[in-house]
């Protein structure tokens, strides 16, 4: 039995961070996936994926360009899920190969197999390889999440389909039923939009996106049904079939019946803890394999961490790589500072979502009394230049102190943009700030001066 200083089990983001923490504290580490090649879900079939498809969607319709060269430009014509997946693949490659290499550099052992609790202290790993038993008095649990299943709902990876085979779809459908407004859903909602696709949305919620602001959700909701898609809310699927002509159909519950060329099922995640055999180490998941956590990411078991996706929300790949490093150094007795009001949120639909801080409906609950300026991207010269004209950008700030307390864009390079506001905020900064700044000319930065302008005008109505 081979001795080491910690075990993670699982080598997405989380895991990655957990592992290289606990090297960087001078300790002997591995990490354990029962994948063929690093990197979790993230690389191999969740972020990564999704994102690069994105930005393959995004070229190949030329939809960017559109509004300067007209609705009929395109870069390709009759685009395929091969162009798609080509763009993909590159990108999964690479990013796996930089994971390794970064494990290997700071010399982490990497084992490709199914990891199991033998006790709260030894793990049994059995692989291609043989089976194995480890020992480590630190254990982590990075195991991430798969997509849930439905017994409403008959998966069969062709034309109905969980996010984690979209890339397996033999073609392009001409309509798609997406079952689930979340961020998931959503995304692949917009993605196959752009692609001329007919979709379908089906949301049991009265909204899209609930956490997010209603502001910036109702843009991003125009933005859908301007191409042409179809918000089913407050619904909720009965059954889904297979027709004999190969076409799926979705009964709901309020007795519609909705009918597409392929369905895909994206209502939430279950956590990857099947195989951990976690009674033998004295943990339990919840009915959405979660495992739960205290402040330090620690289990009630007190040798044993759980980080990123596994342990529920936010499931963000930047806040699972914090938890996993500052999961680790805790286990070393190393304090850090994160402060978990500080991370941002990006949601790549089309247009692109991001914020931090509180939204309009937080500050009205809590009775704030708060003000809000916005700039449009059609504002700024670079707007202009882009071809992005209906981005927005929203600065919610306190009336009285002036002090920021929020910010929230829609439009190209929001998850970018917005890292200027999230600094701001951390450091108390006023909407002053943004006034008496100078930004680069032309850039999209210029919208936090003009919506600081807009904001600060509307307090001299007072």
């Amino acid at each position: 039995m081979r001795e080491f200083d910690l075990i993670v089990i699982g080598s997405g983001p989380s895991g990655q961070r957990a592992a290289i923490q606990g090297a960087k504290c001078g300790r002997r580490v591995i990490i354990i996936d029962q994948r063929e090649i690093v990197g979790g879900v993230c690389i191999n079939t969740g972020t990564i994926p999704s994102k690069t498809m994105r930005e393959a969607v995004l070229h190949l319709s030329g939809y960017q360009y559109q509004g300067i060269y007209g609705v009929s430009y395109h870069v390709k014509e009759n685009i395929t899920m091969a162009d798609l997946g080509f763009r993909v693949n590159q990108v999964i490659k690479t990013e796996a190969d930089v994971t390794q290499a970064q494990l290997s550099r700071n010399g982490v052992e990497v084992m490709y197999a199914r990891a199991s609790f033998v006790d709260a202290t030894h793990i049994r790993a059995e692989g291609s390889r043989g089976q194995e038993d480890l020992t480590a008095p630190i254990i982590i649990l990075a195991t991430g999440t798969k997509p849930a299943m439905s017994p409403l709902v008959p998966i069969n990876g062709r034309n109905i389909m969980n996010s984690d085979q979209i890339l397996q779809m033999p073609r392009i459908p001409k309509s798609l039923i997406v079952v689930g407004g979340g961020v998931i859903g959503v995304e692949y909602a917009c993605m196959f939009a752009i692609l001329g696709v007919r979709v379908i949305l089906v949301e049991k919620r009265p909204r899209l996106l609930e956490f997010a602001d209603q502001e910036i959700v109702e843009a991003l909701s125009y933005h859908l049904r301007d191409h042409r898609v179809t918000m089913r809310l407050n619904e909720e699927v009965a059954s889904v079939e297979e027709t004999a002509d190969g076409a799926v159909v979705a009964n709901l519950k309020s007795n519609k019946r909705i009918a597409g060329e392929a369905l895909l099922y994206a209502v939430g995640r279950q956590g990857n803890v099947d195989d951990l055999n976690l009674a033998a180490a004295g943990l339990e998941a919840d009915n959405r394999g979660r495992i739960k956590v205290d402040e330090e990411y620690r289990t009630k078991v007190p040798n044993i961490y759980a980080v990123g996706d596994v342990i529920g929300f936010p499931s963000l790949a930047s806040v699972s790589m914090e938890q996993g490093r500052i999961a680790a150094a805790n286990a070393f007795g190393i304090k850090i500072q994160s402060n978990r009001a500080n991370y941002p949120y990006g949601i790549y639909t089309i247009p692109e979502i991001s914020f931090f801080g509180k939204t309009e409906e937080q500050l009205t609950d809590e009775d704030v009394p708060y003000e809000v300026g916005v700039a449009f991207y059609r504002d700024t010269a670079r707007g202009q230049i882009r071809g992005d004209v209906t981005g927005r950008l929203k600065l919610i700030f306190h009336r009285e102190t002036r002090e920021m307390l929020g910010v929230h864009i829609i439009g190209d390079d929001a998850a970018e943009l917005l890292h200027i506001g999230q600094a701001v905020l951390i450091f108390k900064g006023t909407v002053d700030y943004f006034v008496e700044t100078v930004f680069n000319y032309p850039t999209l930065a210029e919208c936090y001066k003009l919506a600081a302008f807009n904001g600060v005008n509307r307090l001299k109505r007072y």
